[in-house]
């Protein structure tokens, strides 16, 4: 895991957007109706895909992000992530919950992070201005220091 992550080229963020558009419509939303694709971009140039799977008993529904992360992890071994990129067909483009934040932290700290809609407007930032001050595994090996 790195903690300066480069930036995706426009080819990247432009596959990127596209596989997140592409993960949103496998999307199992049958309560909320709130699609969500995101797509992420690993250390070593691979792109995975999540969308959002709900569940009748609601708390056990899972957000696109998280499931990306978990089947790159599962299925390819992914290291560290570079960047996001999270779709909803909005005209407003939607930012990773909490919990997502959190799990994205454990495998990029300072990633980017785009959210992207059905309209122009666009969030461009990173992880540690979304989740400042994060708890992570930094701190796990501080603390087993002393």
């Amino acid at each position: 895991m790195t903690s300066k992550q480069h930036a995706p080229s426009n080819e990247q963020w432009a596959e990127l957007e596209m596989a997140a558009q592409l993960a949103a419509r496998q999307a199992y939303v049958p309560y909320s109706r709130f699609a969500v694709g995101a797509a992420i971009l690993d250390g070593n140039g691979k792109i995975h895909i999540g969308c959002n799977v709900e569940n009748a008993s609601y708390g056990l529904s899972n957000c696109a992000e998280r499931t990306a992360v978990f089947a790159a992890r599962a299925n390819h071994g992914m290291q560290d992530v570079v960047a996001v990129c999270i779709y909803t067909p909005t005209a407003q483009p939607t930012s990773p919950c909490g919990a997502c934040r959190q799990v994205l932290n454990e495998f990029g700290p300072a990633m980017h992070v785009r959210s992207i809609c059905d309209g122009e407007d666009i969030i461009d930032t990173t992880l540690d201005a979304l989740l400042p001050s994060a708890f992570g595994p930094k701190n796990l090996q501080d603390a087993g220091q002393r």
